[in-house]
């Protein structure tokens, strides 16, 4: 018996270490960062200055997070509805017994392996582009004149342009997610809901939507942790880091942490460790509140 629980111990001391060492430590010292005021993120920590929740206090009086705080409101709530309901739409479309179903697959999840920076400088080049962009062409030929002139990257349409760029970008990745709830559920309850005389509407309505419970958790919760972690398509879409129109809390504490734009002239590693902690919080929040409302434990397939 010592044996074995040696042998425990020398297997599993590996992965403790890395897990603590790679994992544990970080997320405890930028939680004990965010009550400090720090210059740097290597500062040690003699020169560390106690804020307590000041640089809370701080974040939430100033406007420009609390716009970044809307904008990331907005990617979730509004880019959530478009991603969670076009890629249910094509995984049905796709566990329906179509012909080609790997080839179309393969097609929709593509832009999730092609680089965000590749796939932003396409929608920035060639789709918004105001001379020979896809969506002034498109607008040009069907004689809809005031669409085809639009500026998309004007202050006034840049997040609408951003956000559905953005979307378009992830809509494969829930696909496949949805893909797989569906095609876990058992053939034989649609089988004999089409013997009851079910119709294909009804089946997805009274059946393989109370069955995504789960699957719909899981969407969510990636979803949040997608939106959350925003950066690099706020970066393409604007030419200045602190641009109200895009900018996101990510954004925001990198501007903060590394003085990174000219609207930000003082470095403080613990308003990005406090911006860290309150993106975290707010993650942890929405797969509470999910666990909470949705319910399906009495559901099995």
């Amino acid at each position: 018996m010592k044996k074995n629980k040696s042998m425990i111990i020398i297997f599993l001391a590996p992965a403790v270490i890395l897990f603590c060492s790679i994992f544990l430590y970080p997320i405890i010292r930028t939680l004990v960062m965010s009550f400090f005021k720090i210059e740097g993120v290597t500062d040690p920590i003699a020169e560390w200055s106690f804020m307590g929740l000041g640089n809370y206090i701080n974040l939430f009086k100033t406007s420009l997070f609390r716009t970044s705080m809307a904008n990331l409101g907005k990617i979730w709530l509004f880019g959530g509805i478009i991603v969670m309901s076009i890629s249910l739409l094509l995984a049905v479309v796709l566990t329906s017994g179509i012909r080609f179903k790997k080839f179309f697959r393969a097609v929709i999840y593509l832009p999730n392996i092609v680089s965000a920076v590749a796939l932003a400088t396409m929608w920035l080049q060639y789709v918004y582009s105001p001379k020979f962009g896809l969506l002034k062409s498109f607008f040009t030929k069907l004689g809809l004149e005031t669409l085809s002139k639009t500026q998309w990257l004007d202050n006034e349409h840049k997040f609408g342009a951003l956000l559905l760029a953005y979307c378009f970008g992830m809509v494969g990745y829930h696909m496949l997610i949805w893909t797989s709830g569906i095609e876990r559920i058992s053939p034989e309850l649609f089988e004999a809901a089409t013997i009851d005389g079910a119709n294909k509407p009804a089946q997805f309505r009274y059946m393989t939507l109370p069955l995504l419970k789960g699957v719909f958790k899981t969407n969510i919760t990636m979803w949040s942790v997608s939106s959350v972690a925003f950066f690099l398509w706020s970066q393409l879409f604007s030419s200045v880091t602190a641009d109200t129109k895009t900018i996101t809390p990510m954004v925001y504490m990198y501007s903060k942490v590394f003085g990174a734009g000219n609207s930000v002239t003082e470095h403080d590693a613990g308003i990005g460790a406090a911006v860290g902690v309150i993106l975290s919080i707010c993650v942890v929040v929405v797969f509470t509140l999910c666990n909470k409302l949705i319910k399906d434990d009495e559901l099995e397939f």
